[in-house]
């Protein structure tokens, strides 16, 4: 493989990249500083340079993956997510349009099953490592934020605890597809629409 050249950011971000790849390929004890140079195509000693220690590169992994997470789920697009003009009436949301959020949101996750498999590794590394899990939880919360919001505006009476449920159903879903029991299954948009709405259902007339 040639040698690549890349430097600052860009070097940055495929170190991120690569670790992210070699977790979803190899799994935890797959991802050394020597590996990420080898997959990376950077000369010996690139990966050490910018992540001296294992931990420091599980953080940039960690940093990474909320990026990507970000741009495959597409927090923005959920319904509420831009904010308004100052003074102005926040945009109306309703149950049928967090469905559908949703619902574009865990179809998009679930065709990238690299991203989810590495997210699960670091999720398991990071109940072990406390300096891990303290930046794992502060990115997550970046996608808690938008669904406690939106169903508070559809008049949740316990928001916290409905965004939980949600999160867990979401969560439970992607395992299941992409590394449990139905890794064959990939559902449709269509369905996941229908099940987040007799969630949400439940949940709000309940």
């Amino acid at each position: 493989m040639p040698v690549r050249t890349a430097t600052g950011p860009d070097r940055a971000r495929l170190i991120a990249d690569t670790a992210l790849a070699l977790l979803a390929e190899r799994g935890m004890r797959g991802l050394t500083h020597r590996a990420v140079d080898a997959a990376a195509g950077l000369p010996p000693g690139s990966t050490s340079n910018h992540a001296r220690t294992r931990l420091a590169l599980l953080e940039a992994a960690v940093r990474r993956l909320a990026v990507r997470d970000a741009e495959v789920l597409a927090v923005d697009e959920l319904p509420g997510a831009a904010r308004p003009v100052p003074g102005s009436a926040p945009p109306p949301v309703g149950r049928e349009e967090i469905a559908a959020a949703v619902a574009l949101a865990l179809h998009r996750g679930l065709r990238r099953r690299e991203l989810l498999v590495a997210r699960y590794e670091l999720a398991l590394e990071a109940s072990r490592r406390p300096e891990l899990r303290e930046i794992y939880d502060a990115e997550g919360q970046g996608f808690r934020a938008p669904l406690i919001a939106m169903l508070t505006a559809v008049g949740s009476s316990d928001p916290h605890r409905h965004a939980l449920s949600l999160v867990a159903w979401c969560e439970g879903l992607m395992f299941s597809c992409a590394a449990g029991s139905f890794h064959t299954e990939v559902p449709t948009r269509e369905q996941l629409r229908a099940g987040a709405e007799e969630l949400l259902r439940g949940m709000l007339d309940g």
